[in-house]
Formats: C-alpha cells, sequence, structure tokens
C-alpha cells in the first residue's frame, strides 16, 4: 500500500514562509505525477501545485503562482512545497497526492492521499 506522509506544517505570520515535505514509500515515485492540495474550513479541497513524474511539467494555481514552488526529489521519493509571502487566506490543511499518471492536475484522479498537515497564518 502506498503511502504518503506530510510533514512540516505550522503557524506563521502573514508574510512568513514554510516549507513543506511529503515523503512516499512503496511506490516508483519518479514515474508519477505528485501534487498539493489543500482545504480550508467549510470549503472544498482546492487544487495548489503539480509536478510531473520525470519531465518539466509544473502547474500552479494562480493565487499562489509566484509565491510557492513544487519541487521533488526522485531519489529521496520526496516532494516539497515552499510557500512564501503567506497570507491569511492561505490558511488550510494541505495534502500531498498522488496519480498514477505521468501528468494529471484534477483532484479526481489522485487515488493516494496523505493525512494532511495543518498550516496557520495569522494578520
Amino acid at each position: 500500500q502506498v503511502q504518503l506522509v506530510e510533514s512540516g506544517g505550522g503557524s506563521v505570520q502573514a508574510g512568513g514562509s514554510l516549507r513543506l515535505s511529503c515523503a512516499a514509500s512503496k511506490v516508483t515515485f519518479r514515474t508519477y505525477t505528485m501534487g498539493w492540495f489543500r482545504q480550508a474550513p467549510g470549503q472544498e479541497r482546492e487544487f495548489v501545485a503539480a509536478a510531473s513524474g520525470s519531465g518539466p511539467e509544473l502547474a500552479y494555481e494562480d493565487s499562489v503562482a509566484g509565491r510557492f514552488t513544487i519541487s521533488r526529489d526522485n531519489a529521496k521519493n520526496t516532494v516539497y512545497l515552499q510557500m512564501n509571502s503567506l497570507k491569511p487566506e492561505d490558511t488550510a490543511v494541505y495534502y500531498c497526492a498522488l496519480s498514477l499518471k505521468p501528468w494529471e492536475v484534477r483532484a479526481k484522479e489522485y487515488v493516494y492521499w496523505g493525512q494532511g498537515t495543518q498550516v496557520n497564518v495569522s494578520s
């Protein structure tokens, strides 16, 4: 069974930075798309960023483009989300997820999900 374990969440003030990590196990990591999603209280889960398996494809949700950076280290089976210039509206539970496709951004195509890590941004 594929396992995804996130870490790096926490509480910061607006303008601060956090780096989320997601370690994958029991999967040929480099083959598949890794994505980050988030869910704020009372809202639906939304796409944040994605990185293709071994190619250069990257995608970002418009509100985080230019502030967040997704990267992956296939040797370590780990994907990262560097979040800079954080805003209160970035407050949410952040989930990493894996799609069994080499490139995918649609949440319904992600089959494995981590447990989530809380990010709180205060004004």
